[in-house]
């Protein structure tokens, strides 16, 4: 069994670059919501040494100088990008586990009579010619070494055009490879856990493959004696192609400006629902209890401070988003005081369970739920953009929305934002 991981180069920034291709060998900024921080950087601003997640004020002099191009994240648009990328990659195995939006593995199984190598550098020009995004493909025998590989193709370690294949490497030229890489690069070593293995002397990617299988067990987790198995090929993850179904949904968003009444508050929370509901009945599954809950800026110290949640169960699980509405609307009430400045609002829905397994109740809504206009809904707003149909709690004007300054135009999903040829 062999495994490729197909990831995307500056997935954000490639995203404006192929509606925009004045932006190439530019520096290119992604700024999260209320363009605060820096999400995505391209190859020469991280040349220029900006951090992930720095704030963007910091940055206005730098980028004054250099030229640095920044843009609001425009989820809509990356969100279809991605569609279009893995619907591609899709054609090249029938086994495909969408790890994230710009990462994906494929199941090689089968295909030892291929030259995995150029199958690789196939993929990679096809999703460049017909979407537009380069990425690099990493291809082992596990899918840690698949990620560690596509970090080789990344940084020309090994392999060449964008393509790393450990199965091409001699024993020696791929010890000396893994003896190059630091540890924190194997897939699931963050910073913390970087240091405890330093501390014991495992500095390498070699070291921790060296090590021995019961002490790296016994002294830190089984899950890292299973990432250690993985590094000397014996593969322990197989491919997850149905994504297990999330057990809470959140929706959380920062308000572009304080937010200090209650019909305000009211409009962001009916929002948020909205979108939590809308993923909801995408996974097939229904809620038994929503929270909400409001805060103001922890970082301001002159204004008052105030943070309060509230958990509100169902009297019977569902998917309905206008029930679901009615639900958070009255907790918003009881845990809303006025006289504070509110910055940030949310909504997780809990108790998830899967639809076809709700059991009734005597006294329950019965009739009032309403499956097929929760499809008509869906169904619209898929076709035609978010927002397209929705509760009139939503609000229309919305002030309090959130800072996008520097978004790009939804060039695949809006009809009023279609590129044009001139």
């Amino acid at each position: 069994m062999s495994f490729a991981l197909v990831d995307g180069n500056n997935f954000y920034v490639s995203c404006e670059r192929v509606f925009n291709p004045a932006l190439e060998d530019r520096p290119v900024v992604v700024l999260s919501n209320n363009d605060g921080c820096v999400v995505a950087r391209s190859a020469e601003v991280k040349a220029l040494g900006v951090k992930m997640g720095e704030p963007w004020f910091k940055l206005k002099d730098l980028a004054r100088r250099h030229g640095i191009v920044a843009y609001s994240s425009n989820y809509t648009l990356y969100a279809d990008m991605s569609n279009r990328m893995m619907s591609v990659l899709g054609r090249y195995s029938p086994q495909q586990e969408i790890y994230s939006i710009d990462e994906c593995f494929l199941g090689m199984d089968g295909f030892g009579h291929y030259d995995l190598a150029a199958h690789g550098k196939m993929m990679r020009e096809q999703v460049k010619q017909w979407v537009g995004i380069p990425v690099c493909v990493g291809i082992a025998p596990t899918k840690t070494l698949a990620k560690l590989a596509n970090h080789c193709a990344k940084k020309n370690l090994a392999g060449k055009d964008g393509v790393c294949d450990f199965g091409r490497l001699g024993k020696s030229e791929f010890d000396a490879l893994l003896a190059s890489l630091p540890v924190e690069e194997i897939w699931g070593v963050g910073r913390k856990l970087t240091a405890r293995l330093n501390d014991v002397g495992i500095r390498t990617v070699k070291q921790l493959r060296d090590a021995d299988a019961r002490t790296i067990s016994r002294q830190f987790s089984v899950v890292l004696e299973r990432t250690l198995m993985e590094l000397r090929g014996v593969s322990c993850l197989g491919l997850e192609e149905l994504a297990p179904a999330k057990k809470q949904i959140i929706s959380s968003r920062s308000f572009g400006t304080y937010v200090t009444t209650l019909p305000e508050l009211e409009e962001a929370v009916a929002t948020y629902i909205a979108r939590a509901a809308e993923k909801l009945r995408a996974q097939e599954s229904v809620a038994g209890a929503v929270e909400v809950y409001i805060r103001t800026n922890p970082f301001s110290e002159k204004q008052p401070q105030y943070q309060r949640a509230i958990a509100v169960p169902l009297t019977q699980s569902t998917s309905d988003t206008m029930r679901l509405t009615r639900a958070a609307l009255w907790g918003l009430k009881r845990i809303f005081k006025p006289g504070y400045a509110y910055q940030k609002a949310g909504v997780m829905l809990m108790e998830l369970s899967p639809a076809a397994e709700v059991q009734g109740v005597l006294f329950g809504p019965g009739n009032r739920e309403r499956p097929a206009l929760m499809e008509v809904i869906d169904r619209a707003n898929a076709l035609w953009g978010s927002g397209t149909l929705k509760l009139a709690a939503e609000g229309v004007s919305k002030s309090w929305h959130m800072k996008r300054g520097h978004k790009s135009p939804s060039y695949t999903n809006q009809w009023h934002e279609l590129p044009r040829a001139s």
